[in-house]
């Protein structure tokens, strides 16, 4: 009888359909998460959401870069490092060489420098050279070497210091102009470049985009795209109806605030839950 109850159980157990396994947030290459270090989880929140570009604001205070978009919100232990690198390490090491486990081959890290590049930059190079691993290398020769991460600088940006390197583990984000320029924009040069919105339109985002700004909209990203380099704008209007413009055009990265909502809109889903703080 004993017997008999057992194998009547395997059988039923046997026949319990196995549960999905828990998938990870879809990969969004487009999401930018501007001034995503105003997130209750910097970095963490953004990659939950499947982000794959994060841009973070620092200032040199005492020998450390501190991430805050104004200088007297800078707080002690809200490093660069700590906020972002060391995470980032982390991800990689677990992911097998990869931020997001299966997702693309490289994510962005965007530097804005705030202020005082001259003096910035040679405090971020000295850091990065402790991640060299995980990062993108740029040579003078046009060779780029593509990593976990791309660090991007922004903001104040030491152009000439950058460009004069042999090798770096930066790019430079550039402008518009830099897309006719007579030295044209070009990824081991500008992997990315960025510009205000308002220089190319002042429509916020209600009604139609205009006709004229669609076409020099258009314009820039056929240019982007023929120098091989990512496009972004940023002072957006932070809603759908300008997400769905930049995204219908071709820009290569849409920046956003409202981390969840981006990614509804991007997937046709519904906001990731939040995971837990570490």
């Amino acid at each position: 009888m004993r017997r008999a109850f057992l194998t009547v159980l395997a059988l039923l157990l046997l026949s319990v359909p196995a549960a999905p396994a828990r998938q990870g947030p879809a990969v969004l290459p487009s999401a930018h998460a501007h001034n995503d270090y105003e997130h209750d989880r910097p970095l963490l929140d953004a990659l939950d959401n499947g982000f794959c570009s994060v841009e973070a604001d620092v200032f040199l205070v005492d020998g450390e870069l501190l991430v805050a978009h104004d200088r007297d919100k800078v707080q002690k232990g809200r490093t660069l490092q700590k906020l972002y690198l060391d995470l980032l390490r982390e991800r990689v090491r677990a992911n097998g060489g990869r931020v997001h486990k299966g997702g693309p081959a490289g994510v962005i890290l965007l530097v804005d420098i705030k202020a005082d590049a001259a003096e910035v930059y040679p405090a971020l190079k000295r850091l990065l050279a402790g991640y060299r691993e995980m990062l993108t290398r740029f040579r003078r020769d046009g060779r780029v070497e593509e990593g976990a991460v791309t660090v991007i600088l922004s903001g104040d940006r030491p152009t000439a210091a950058v460009f004069n390197e042999e090798e770096r583990l930066v790019g430079i984000d550039g402008r518009l102009p830099d897309l006719d320029a007579s030295l044209p924009a070009a990824p081991h040069l500008y992997p990315l470049v960025s510009d205000a919105w308002p220089r190319l339109s002042s429509w916020r985002g209600e009604g139609p985009l205009p006709e004229g700004d669609a076409v020099k909209l258009r314009e820039a990203v056929a240019k982007a795209k023929r120098r091989g380099v990512r496009l972004r704008f940023w002072g957006i209007p932070d809603v759908p109806a300008a997400w769905a413009a930049l995204r219908d055009a071709g820009v290569d990265l849409i920046g956003t605030d409202d981390l969840a909502g981006l990614r509804a809109f991007l997937t046709g889903g519904t906001p990731a839950p939040t995971s837990p703080a570490r």
